[in-house]
């Protein structure tokens, strides 16, 4: 379990209101008797409404009904939690050494990709690490100002172009500064999409490119941050991003605001990349590290 419980345990079953509205309470109405046919159709609707998918929501009932032991409403609903947990895997783990590591984030315009590096660079800072922001989302002038404010909230200085920029030249000389004044960690925005004839996902794989190549000694993160309100197109776009760089992990976003929370065992079947950080709200300290023993627990508890 997470050192962060109970308190993340709370949050997150309160950020998880709407999704348990689709799961859990459905699943007290069908668990008023053993489970039986009526049930498992049940079952798999909740989980489709909660954007599972209709492929996954259907093993999951398939799996649950073809387990022996889940026979009584108690039994079920743990055997229904040990297959979300499974599915769900490990928890990712963001590689911070050796220093200056590099988390380049990545994901569509509103997903709340600027706000989720802010709330990381608080989190690093909190954790006694030197943070520096690169301003690589150089298509709108609004993003590079927005990493500023949050830059200033968290403490972390921002390295900026002005705005129409070559990306990958400010990812450049971020890498460069990184090195020489001794930063832990080096995040890098990055655009959602471009105003211009250029490729986005090509524009990104030379920006991985560049910061490879300038830091090669240094792990290099590619996280996707994801707005779970999107669910399945949400997962499209991820597919996406992951063909051109390689995801390492998704940060899961605005899961307060969403009914479709059950994305997080979509985004873990589908691409195989694990889940970093959920965000909870719009706080400086509303990203906590994803835990999948806590999210079954405050997702399925009665």
């Amino acid at each position: 379990m997470s050192s962060e419980t109970p308190g993340w345990i709370a949050r997150l079953r309160t950020s998880l209101g709407r999704t348990r509205e689709a799961i859990a309470s459905r699943l007290d109405e069908l668990l008023q008797a053993p489970p039986d046919d009526a049930f498992f159709a049940g079952l798999e609707e909740a989980l489709i409404q909660a954007d599972v998918g209709p492929s996954l929501g259907a093993e999951i009932a398939e799996r649950l009904r073809q387990d022996a032991t889940a026979r009584t409403p108690a039994a079920a609903r743990g055997a229904l939690a040990a297959i979300l947990r499974g599915m769900l895997g490990a928890p990712g783990v963001l590689r911070l050494t050796p220093p200056p590591a590099v988390v380049l984030v990545l994901g569509v315009n509103g997903s709340g990709k600027t706000t989720t590096i802010g709330k990381l660079a608080y989190r690093l800072r909190q954790e006694g690490r030197q943070v520096l922001l690169a301003a690589a989302d150089t298509f709108r002038a609004a993003a590079i100002e927005q990493l500023e404010l949050w830059g200033e909230r968290a403490g972390a200085p921002v390295v900026r172009h002005r705005a129409g920029s070559d990306p990958a030249a400010v990812v450049f000389d971020a890498a460069r500064a990184a090195s020489a004044r001794g930063f832990d960690v080096l995040i890098a925005d990055t655009a959602g999409r471009l105003h211009t004839k250029v490729n986005l996902m090509e524009e990104l794989k030379k920006i991985d490119r560049v910061l490879s190549r300038a830091l090669p000694a240094s792990p290099l993160e590619r996280v996707l941050v994801l707005d779970a309100g999107t669910g399945q197109n949400g997962l499209a776009q991820a597919r996406r991003f992951h063909e051109a760089v390689g995801l390492t992990g998704v940060v899961l976003a605005k899961l307060d605001g969403t009914a479709k929370g059950g994305i997080a065992v979509a985004v873990t079947q589908d691409l195989g990349v694990p889940i970093t950080f959920v965000g909870t709200g719009e706080g400086l300290d509303d990203l906590v590290p994803f835990d999948p023993e806590v999210f079954v627990t405050a997702l399925l508890a009665p």
